[in-house]
C-alpha cells in the first residue's frame, strides 16, 4: 500500500513493478484506490483490457479484448495481470501503472498500465502482455493506491513509485 507520497506535487504518478512474485500459484494481480489515505479502498472504476499471449509449446497464441477483465462503474479491484501470474520459480510480473493528476477535486482519474507475466499453467506457460486503461470515477483526490494479489500474499517483488511533472 502506498499511503503517503501522492499528492499534488507531481501530474502524473508512476508506478514500476518488478519481479512481483505471488505466493499462492495462478492468481491475479491488481490494485484499488483510496480517497481517505488508505483507511479503505473502493473508488468506482471503468475500465477495459486486451492482451497478447504466446504458449511456451507453441500451441496457441492470443490477442484480443477479454470482457471478464473490465470493470463497469465497480469498486472492485482491478485486474493488472489478465494472464493470472505463476508462482513457481520461472514465473512473475514486470509492468507500469501510470495514475494522471489525483490529485484534481475537478476530474475523473485516468490510468493505464501494461504488464508482462508468465502464467501458472505449469503444462503449458505462457507470455502475457496485458494492456489496460481506464478511471477512477471520482472528483475526490485519490490519496493511497493498494497492490495485491486477489488472493495469497505477494511473496517477492519491489514497486517503485515516481512522479512526473508537467513542464
Amino acid at each position: 500500500s502506498f499511503t503517503s507520497g501522492i499528492d499534488s506535487t507531481y501530474d502524473e504518478y508512476v508506478f514500476k513493478f518488478y519481479n512481483m512474485h505471488p505466493a499462492t500459484d495462478d492468481k491475479n494481480f491488481q490494485f484499488q484506490g483510496s480517497t481517505n489515505g488508505g483507511s479503505s479502498y473502493g473508488v468506482t472504476i471503468t475500465s477495459t483490457v486486451f492482451r497478447a499471449g504466446h504458449n511456451e509449446d507453441d500451441s496457441t497464441p492470443t490477442f484480443g479484448y477479454f470482457a471478464a477483465d473490465d470493470l463497469a462503474q465497480s469498486t472492485s479491484y482491478q485486474r493488472l495481470d489478465a494472464g493470472r501470474t505463476g508462482n513457481d520459480s520461472d514465473s512473475g510480473l514486470v509492468g507500469t501503472l501510470q495514475l494522471f493528476s489525483p490529485s484534481s477535486t475537478t476530474f475523473v482519474k485516468h490510468f493505464l498500465s501494461t504488464i508482462n507475466c508468465v502464467n501458472g499453467d505449469a503444462t503449458s506457460p505462457y507470455s502475457v502482455y496485458n494492456f489496460g486503461a481506464g478511471y477512477g470515477n471520482t472528483t475526490s483526490a485519490v490519496d493511497a493506491i493498494q497492490f495485491q494479489f486477489h488472493t495469497g500474499n505477494i511473496d517477492a517483488g519491489t514497486i517503485k513509485l515516481y512522479g512526473l511533472k508537467d513542464s
